[in-house]
């Protein structure tokens, strides 16, 4: 599954961010997917999670915890995304699972038209958001927001158009 979605992350971002990225010879947690966009003053780091929208918060908490044995959260609010979040350790990334709060949370419009809920977006580190943002934007990459809005590790993140990154919410988040 974890290749999966780096394959995935990988394919998404390869036209996101317009540029080739080397190819990977083995799982490292310390060497960047990409040492940077030539020319550029910010690089792309490591998958920081996989956010996976669930009908019922409980019922997912409880598989991974008490069936699979992870390490998980409590389930904390945040408002100003209209979600509930509940982090999966994994070692070397997480999930995260996400519960609409609110009728007008994104994730209660992803969960009527994915009943069963599934993976929502998936979030890489940069090591500068606002460089990366700009430099972006000039490839014609469009953000969900006009500018960074603090995401569920208290840090910065910006959310990419799936239309412009291959049919993938992609998510920065500042390292």
């Amino acid at each position: 599954m974890a290749a999966s979605v780096l394959k995935v992350a990988i394919t998404g971002l390869s036209k996101c961010a317009r540029h080739t990225l080397p190819l990977l010879r083995s799982h490292s947690t310390t060497t960047p997917l990409c040492q940077g966009v030539p020319g550029s003053v910010w690089k792309l780091g490591r998958l920081n999670h996989v956010a996976i929208a669930v009908p019922d918060m409980e019922k997912a908490t409880a598989l991974y915890r008490d069936v699979l044995g992870a390490r998980v959260s409590d389930k904390v609010p945040l408002p100003e995304h209209g979600v509930y979040t509940v982090f999966v350790e994994l070692g070397n990334t997480k999930l995260e699972l996400l519960h609409p709060l609110g009728e007008k949370s994104p994730i209660a419009g992803f969960l009527q038209k994915n009943k069963a809920g599934g993976m929502h977006h998936i979030c890489i580190e940069v090591d500068d958001i606002n460089a990366a943002i700009v430099h972006l934007k000039a490839q014609k990459i469009r953000t969900l927001s006009a500018e960074p809005r603090i995401g569920a590790h208290g840090k910065p993140v910006m959310f990419l158009h799936p239309k412009d990154c291959d049919g993938v919410l992609v998510e920065l988040e500042q390292a």
